[in-house]
């Protein structure tokens, strides 16, 4: 039997279970395991080679991703009616798996044509945001970013748009120093990212997240493309938002002057995402990104892992990778915190995969988390970083974030992220301006039935059709191109304007 018709896929040697990469009925061979299909598995889900006594770990990825709660027979089913995440516990070999990485020549390094800033960073993207630093002011800064819909920037081809972003707070959380805190990272995050020409921020004027504030705490100051203003002192709605349009036209021409130009992929900085994950994200989408994610770390490149909350069970292989011993435990630290703060919601870090997981086939938060790990690709932890705290370091690094997709890529975003990559297995629908994001299915009939949506088959693996190298190689090209300017499915379907979303935990006054 070929590789294509095969029925179930194996991950390692040491694997009780095997991923059915096919709908498999009783009765039928799973060879080459010598074993039959003793129950229906659906696509993705897990089936067991041998025997799994009640208590005994199943093993999927090479690790134990939990423990079988009754007496499982070769070829049967394995998900949540027969397993769960019991106790596990890792060995922290603090840079045990460290190796130098093997850099590309400066003179050999892969391009992308960008944008070039005057402070030395690269952008991929090209745009006015107009933000509103308190919900007060949201809607505001949609009218004002509507006057250039359509055709109004007919006369500025080198802006790629005018686009608001509105706050689901911005006052009231004073109670909270850690939550007014991030709220703004984000705002100033976001307007300085590397994607953004000129920023328009509009407040109310009485809110706590302050205008002159942000400036005084982040020393940047006011000019042609950096613009603050109140819906108070200029005299209410209709006067800021003519007054705010009118700010937006003078700072178009400026705008206008971006021109690209081949820079180094060493520019990039790339977000890492997955939601609506399925039992092939571990095996396809994610692997393949981490092979993506090690070219680009190669040229010189920056790659951002987040979702602490979904590294749960999975930490050790990354505390193995950190080049400093403080870089795991601050790890370890917040991964303490993360359980605390879940605790103190009535909730556990430990709990099962959403129902959408589960029906893909993931059935514990290991297994989830440990395929989730894998977009990070092999080499160095090189930086820990705080929820939306600037990254300054080239190489792999991550970021506590939660692992609510708009949440998260917001912190990434707001950290400098000028690309954004996101891989699912059901099927999220997702951008996040200003950063380009690419959608990478991991299966074939979600690709084929969302394809307006998806950018990438990484399904194309499971199928037997390409390898995990094949595709990484594939999706670092791709980058590039997206990169230099081509528009991805999310940028083609509009999506973006909603997706700014600021972690926010503690009390809201």
């Amino acid at each position: 039997m070929s590789e294509a018709e095969r029925r179930t896929i194996r991950l390692a040697e040491s694997d009780n279970v095997v991923v059915a990469r096919v709908p498999v009925e009783p009765g039928q061979s799973l060879d080459p395991e010598e074993v039959a299909a003793a129950t229906p598995v659906p696509a993705g889900h897990k089936v067991a080679t041998g025997t799994i006594a009640t208590g005994e770990p199943v093993r999927k990825f090479g690790q134990v991703i939990g423990f079988a709660t009754d007496a499982i027979v070769p070829g049967a089913h394995v998900h949540s009616h027969n397993l769960a995440i019991g106790e596990v516990s890792h060995e922290h070999e603090f840079g045990a798996d460290c190796r130098e990485t093997e850099m590309v020549p400066e003179a050999e390094r892969a391009t992308f044509q960008g944008i070039l800033r005057p402070d030395g960073r690269v952008a991929t993207r090209n745009y006015i945001l107009v933000l509103a630093t308190v919900n007060c002011s949201a809607t505001v800064v949609q009218r004002i970013a509507d006057e250039f819909r359509g055709n109004a920037l007919a006369d500025y081809p080198h802006v790629d748009g005018v686009f608001a972003l509105g706050q689901s707070t911005g006052c009231g959380v004073l109670a909270s120093p850690e939550t007014f805190d991030m709220i703004q990272r984000c705002t100033y995050g976001y307007a300085v990212n590397p994607n953004i020409a000129g920023v328009l921020m509009v407040g109310l004027g009485c809110e706590s997240n302050q205008i002159s504030a942000l400036a005084e705490r982040f020393g940047f100051s006011f000019g042609p493309t950096v613009v603050g203003m109140t819906i108070q002192d200029s005299g209410g709605t209709m006067k800021t938002v003519r007054e705010g349009i009118a700010r937006v036209r003078e700072m178009l021409p400026e705008a206008n002057k971006a021109v690209r130009q081949t820079v180094p992929a060493s520019h990039l900085m790339l977000g890492l995402q997955c939601g609506g994950s399925d039992g092939y994200s571990g095996i396809t989408a994610n692997p393949a990104l981490g092979a993506a994610v090690d070219l680009l770390v190669r040229h010189g490149g920056t790659a951002i892992l987040g979702e602490t909350s979904e590294i749960y069970g999975a930490e050790h292989l990354l505390t193995r990778r950190a080049v400093d011993r403080r870089i795991g435990e601050r790890l370890l630290d917040r991964l303490a915190w993360w359980k605390e703060y879940a605790a103190n919601s009535g909730g556990h870090l430990d709990n099962n995969p959403s129902p959408g997981n589960k029906a893909g086939g993931l059935t514990t938060i290991l297994e989830k988390s440990l395929g989730a790990v894998a977009k990070g690709g092999t080499t160095n932890l090189v930086g820990y970083y705080d929820y939306a705290e600037p990254v300054t370091k080239k190489g792999f690094v991550f970021m506590d974030t939660p692992g609510y997709d708009p949440m998260s890529v917001t912190g990434m975003v707001a950290a400098g992220a000028n690309i954004v990559t996101f891989t699912t297995g059901r099927g999220s629908v997702f951008g996040c301006k200003p950063a380009p994001s690419l959608k990478l299915a991991s299966n074939t009939p979600m690709y084929a039935r969302m394809a307006d949506d998806m950018d990438v088959n990484c399904g194309l693996i499971a199928d037997g059709v390409a390898t995990l190298p094949e595709m990484g190689e594939h999706i670092f090209e791709l980058l590039l191109d997206v990169a230099s300017g081509r528009q991805t499915k999310s940028e083609e379907l509009g999506f973006g304007d909603e997706e700014f979303v600021p972690w926010q935990h503690g009390a809201i006054m």
